[in-house]
């Protein structure tokens, strides 16, 4: 498990402190910010619908974009953001052993000055709950939840019907192929959609008053042979 990209590119991270955590595997992260990538570029969030002119894999893409990593486990996805560039990455995870990872992983990557990590379950912070410890409101938010707990199912709907997202984030969820997420939460529309086996990646983006649906823009395949 290595950071992929960006200023910490190469570097290895620690992994999980037990079962009960599980990493993303490195392909399938490297596919997750490519399509990211793809999306910050074509509309960038609390750009109000406009598209920059920066390059796919260049640093400006993430320029002032603040990110929430929940269940962040080994801190990877967050600290993926980072050393491509995010302004600020808050990781929350309930797990002390886990979190303990999160930290060292911060330390290990020189990422620790733009990042704060919180101990709280993640549907309460959703809620409202450490709120003055959070960077909020959120360009884009990463979610690797345990594969098959449903509740996350109720914290993707607790935080479409909040105020942690300016307009036109992007919401990411690692996930089950067993665990079924609906195409818009409210505010937050299905926009990519990829499956790498027993694994899916569902995008949404916050896009009021926009048709739902993954397939808008014929981006829902499987991985399984290719990233």
């Amino acid at each position: 498990m290595r950071v992929i990209a960006g200023v910490a590119r190469g570097r290895p991270l620690f992994g999980p402190p037990g079962p009960q955590t599980r990493p993303t595997a490195d392909k399938v992260k490297g596919a997750l910010f490519s399509m990211l990538e793809t999306l910050l570029v074509a509309e960038r969030p609390g750009g109000r619908g406009e598209a920059t002119a920066a390059e796919i894999g260049g640093e400006e893409i993430w320029e002032g974009i603040v990110v929430l990593d929940l269940y962040a486990g080994t801190g990877a996805l967050g600290i993926e953001a980072l050393s491509r560039g995010a302004a600020w990455c808050d990781f929350v995870e309930t797990n002390p052993a886990a979190r303990r990872v999160v930290e060292r992983n911060l330390q290990t990557t020189g990422l620790t000055s733009r990042s704060r990590v919180i101990g709280m379950d993640a549907q309460k912070v959703v809620r409202g709950a450490a709120r003055e410890a959070l960077h909020a409101p959120y360009g884009l938010v990463l979610m690797d939840p345990p594969y098959n707990d449903a509740s996350v199912l109720t914290t993707i709907q607790d935080l479409a019907r909040g105020t942690m997202l300016v307009s036109e984030a992007l919401v990411a969820v690692e996930h089950s192929r067993r665990l079924s997420l609906a195409n818009d939460y409210n505010r937050l529309v299905a926009v990519r959609e990829r499956r790498y086996g027993d694994t899916v990646l569902s995008i949404y983006r916050e896009l009021a008053g926009t048709e739902s649906g993954a397939t808008q823009d014929g981006h829902v395949g499987d991985l399984s042979g290719d990233v």
